[in-house]
């Protein structure tokens, strides 16, 4: 009586992490970007393969990405059951497989006109950690340096949202995980309906924390456009509004009321005033 989702990704050194990212870092967040995918799904994980591509044989390089693969495989459920390991620039692929109730699996078409759009968690701090990526702080300044230890944190180890896409599996028309960037993973929502989107900036969740190290246009940039996030975005009827908003309140669930699927085709993000708000950059380019 259940189907099974499948969704495999590769993350490239220098593409994907930072040269010399540590080996649990890396081990860590190729397991999650994968698990999130499943969770978008509003699926359960329960098994995964590895491929990996390595310079050179390191004992220790391996036992260090082993071992924080094997602590977040026992944490989200699942079990490492086959791979492939090669020689090469330094890539991450994992497949992960997972199963839902026989048509319950939430797609990312399936959005109607007026449902209301929310996305779980806050966006913009994994962009912003690539930014001190980047461009290192001081390390003589002790609340820059706690700041960046917070942001790296968010971006090697998202927080995949398996129990919440459960949450929404009756409830959300579609949904997808905002890797990309909100507008463009958004977009991806509304254009396989043949609808388009206007959501609100003032209304999307983001960490007072950017503040301290940003002007509002490079926020912006961040949460609009930056990715990385692997927060859930999705859309909800009317119908199942008051359900949603109960599990809100009760504190099941944490997600964030941002727009409307609208019927002009692309999205549109607005500020306070009503005034549209330019995007230079959609989100991630993958080529």
């Amino acid at each position: 009586g259940k189907q099974l989702a499948v969704t495999v990704d590769t993350l490239v050194e220098n593409v994907h992490f930072p040269k010399n990212s540590s080996p649990g870092d890396i081990a860590q967040r190729s397991l999650r970007v994968s698990l999130s995918d499943i969770a978008a799904m509003g699926a359960d994980p329960h098994w995964f393969t590895l491929a990996l591509t390595l310079p050179k044989a390191d004992e220790s390089w391996l036992h260090q990405f082993s071992q924080s693969l094997h602590s977040d495989a026992l944490k989200f459920g699942c079990a490492l059951v086959g791979g492939d390991t090669t020689s090469g620039s330094l890539s991450v692929t994992i497949q992960v497989f997972g199963t839902v109730l026989k048509d319950k699996a939430i797609k990312r078409s399936g959005a109607q006109e007026e449902d209301s759009i929310y996305v779980t968690g806050s966006l913009g701090e994994a962009a912003a950690a690539i930014s001190f990526f980047e461009n290192p702080p001081d390390s003589t300044n002790s609340k820059l340096m706690d700041l960046h230890e917070r942001l790296a944190t968010r971006f090697f180890r998202p927080e995949p949202r398996i129990k919440e896409g459960l949450l929404l599996q009756n409830i959300a028309t579609a949904a997808i995980d905002v890797s990309d960037g909100l507008i463009a993973d958004l977009g991806h929502i509304v254009k396989s309906s043949g609808l388009g989107a206007n959501i609100e900036f003032e209304r999307i969740p983001y960490s007072t924390r950017l503040m301290d190290i940003a002007d509002k246009n490079s926020i912006q940039d961040w949460v609009l456009s930056g990715g990385d996030d692997y927060e859930l975005c999705f859309t909800v009827p009317k119908k199942h509004l008051n359900h949603l908003e109960a599990m809100i309140r009760s504190g099941k669930l944490e997600a964030y009321f941002i727009g409307n699927v609208s019927k002009n085709p692309g999205v549109r993000c607005y500020d306070v005033h009503g005034k549209l708000l330019e995007t230079i950059k959609t989100g991630y380019q993958h080529f």
